[in-house]
């Protein structure tokens, strides 16, 4: 494949990882009749054990990978979301344990229990479940480098429990979910599959007829109306994973909260007319672009959270709904400016560094609006901190 104007070029180890990937990927095409959906190709592409993006051995964190997430822009962000896990560790009576889903490179696991300790609310355990061997690693070395004495409270979980009480944490797991693509075009509806002709990746547009998968576009089919918006064909995600996700979550919780960090929209704000091309992009080196083909095992692959969906999920697991509002509102609530003042201002070499890093957090113009935060919860019987203003429920 041609290199795309303006993105960096690997190395040849890269690409040859990247080689095996499309070979893999091409096999799986084959081996189907010539036609795959584009969830399973990305989650060959992502999650193909050893080869895709998640399970194979490259940098994705940080200014040496592909992008940076919250917990690496500033401790703050961890520090903050601690004072909300420490509220719900109290309200589960001290019983309570921490599972955090995909926790990178683990930075946000050691500025919560390191701020957790300082408030004496630590969980008697911090689960981990990280499906990268390679990231696994990395957040071993993370604790015995900065935190060694909080290590021994740290478990490495290989699938879920079979029941939970505390907080389980997610912070940008749900948009590396792999989604389907479905199409309206008129009356009918497709889903976009991907085929191999002569070697390259192409589109290709299957009718759907059938399934839950067409049955979960059949109710979004009252919002979105190519003909009322005089637009000939609506292409947009749909991500069943998160749907099966949240069931099995609610599966395993007898008492505590879930709290769901990722951008997104409410379902009237993601199948919006002026979001016809859908939402999916990827992330390479610090460079976003929308062809998912390229380099495949190199690069990340996401799309927008439809929180709607999400909550509906939740719901249908008997879960409630404990808030939902922006990210800035949600980091607010939970004090992160109190932790930035005990920065003294006069004190510039660190205060200006720490300052930059909270607005980067909080501004409507970089994450503040765009990344949401909500939370679900079982037998809790108080609001909690985080969502004490900016509501946003009315979105969903």
């Amino acid at each position: 494949m041609q290199p795309l104007p303006s993105l960096p070029l690997p190395n040849e180890p890269a690409l040859e990882h990247s080689r095996a990937v499309r070979e893999l990927i091409q096999t799986e095409v084959a081996a189907a009749g010539g036609w795959i959906s584009f969830e399973h190709y990305m989650r060959l592409a992502l999650y193909a054990p050893g080869l895709g993006y998640y399970s194979g051995g490259a940098a994705k964190f940080g200014q040496a990978g592909d992008f940076v997430t919250a917990p690496e822009i500033s401790p703050l962000f961890g520090r903050a979301v601690a004072r909300q896990a420490a509220q719900i560790i109290e309200l589960v009576d001290g019983d309570s344990d921490i599972l955090e889903f995909g926790a990178g490179t683990g930075k946000l696991a050691l500025d919560l229990l390191l701020e957790l300790e300082k408030l004496g609310s630590l969980p008697r355990r911090y689960f981990i479940l990280e499906v990268s061997g390679e990231l696994q690693q990395r957040q071993r070395q993370i604790f015995e480098s900065f935190a060694p004495h909080l290590a021994s409270r740290v478990a490495w979980l290989e699938h879920l429990p079979a029941e939970f009480n505390g907080l389980i944490l997610a912070n940008e797991v749900l948009d590396a979910m792999p989604v389907h693509l479905v199409v309206w075009r008129g009356a009918d509806l497709f889903e976009r599959g991907v085929i191999s002709d002569g070697g390259e990746f192409r589109w290709s547009d299957q009718p759907l007829k059938a399934g839950q998968l067409f049955e979960a576009a059949c109710r979004l089919n009252p919002q979105i109306d190519p003909g009322r918006d005089n637009i000939s064909e609506y292409l947009s995600e749909i991500n069943l994973a998160s749907r099966h996700f949240m069931l099995s979550l609610a599966d395993i919780l007898q008492r505590g909260a879930i709290i769901l960090i990722d951008y997104g929209f409410g379902r009237d704000e993601y199948y919006h007319p002026q979001r016809k091309m859908g939402t999916l992009m990827c992330h390479y080196r610090h460079h976003a672009h929308d062809n998912p083909f390229y380099l495949p095992g190199l690069q990340d692959i996401t799309s927008h959270v439809d929180f709607s969906a999400v909550a509906s999920a939740a719901s249908d697991g008997g879960l409630e709904l404990l808030g939902y509002t922006s990210q800035a509102y949600f980091l607010i609530n939970c004090g992160i400016t109190e932790i930035l003042a005990q920065t003294p201002a006069e004190d510039a070499k660190n205060y200006l560094p720490l300052a930059n890093q909270v607005q980067k957090l909080l501004s409507p113009a970089e994450m503040g609006e765009l990344f949401k935060v909500i939370a679900f919860g079982r037998n809790v019987r108080h609001a909690l901190t985080g969502f004490v203003s900016g509501d946003k429920s009315r979105m969903l």
